[in-house]
């Protein structure tokens, strides 16, 4: 039976990191796997000169060892001359110390020999190991270049993605502000339209009232009678004055010049 408390822990563990994931900044997620790309790079760039820098070192060990073969063989051969001298000469002692001499270079010489014969066996498998790391070096370099530029894409994208959601909530607070409920306490411009045309429609319906009440016509009545009265004095002053001129053929009478005259100035004298 399954442990209750690390079973808890689990599943406190991963509700944790869900929770982490779905809060996380994805800048600061790109961030953290663009330099863990860089580490992985940086180490496989370090373990591919690991791989050419022994291959370099067994070469330079090679040529000393090929020096060392040379030389040891030269020494040998020179001795085994000297020997062969020294016999020819009769001089048995020093034949015999020269060709122990020989010896000695002969022996150095097939040590040498081995290990010259290891080290190219060795430097044939760091030969093909320095180029399978030059490839994966080579491969490591484009698989970098591609995560460098998936990573600014990847940057690009996360700020087109706060610029639209930065637009989106703009949008959604512009429309929440639509949907507010007015306040009351400030007038608003439909309230204070509809007022205004409630007004006028009222004096209109009054003053529509007023010229279809029965005052309104009696009004119209006593404007009529008095245009008929102005019309009949109007032609009344027409016919005196017609009257005038056939009586005086043309001058006025001695009652009119003295309607003419100021009637302040007659009492003055």
């Amino acid at each position: 039976m399954a442990n209750p408390f690390s079973k808890g822990w689990n599943y406190l563990l991963q509700s944790l990191d869900t929770k982490i994931e779905e809060n996380a900044d994805p800048k600061v997620q790109i961030q953290q796997a663009a330099e863990a790309a860089r580490k992985q790079h940086a180490e496989l760039t370090k373990q591919a000169a690991a791989v050419i820098g022994n291959r370099n070192q067994l070469e330079m060990k090679l040529h000393r060892l090929q020096e060392d073969t040379q030389q040891l063989s030269d020494n040998a051969r020179t001795a085994i001359q000297q020997a062969d001298k020294a016999t020819a000469e009769g001089d048995a002692a020093k034949a015999q110390e020269l060709n122990q001499t020989a010896e000695v270079f002969a022996s150095q010489l097939v040590t040498v020999e081995n290990e010259l014969e290891q080290t190219k066996q060795m430097h044939a498998g760091a030969v093909q190991a320095a180029k399978q790391a030059e490839a994966q070096k080579q491969q490591a370099d484009m698989r970098y270049q591609e995560q460098q530029q998936q990573i600014q894409q990847l940057q690009q994208q996360v700020d087109q993605a706060k610029m639209q959601e930065a637009t989106a909530q703009s949008v959604q607070q512009m429309n929440g502000m639509q949907g507010l409920q007015d306040d009351d306490s400030v007038p608003t411009l439909d309230g204070v339209r509809d007022k205004i045309e409630a007004r006028y429609a009222r004096a209109l319906g009054a003053q529509e009232l007023v010229e279809g009440s029965v005052q309104g016509r009696m009004d119209e009545i006593a404007a009529a009678g008095n245009d008929m009265k102005a019309n009949s004095r109007l032609e009344q002053i027409r016919a005196e004055m017609k009257g005038e001129l056939e009586s005086g053929d043309g001058q006025p009478s001695g009652d009119a010049q003295s309607d003419d005259s100021d009637p302040y100035l007659d009492e003055e004298k």
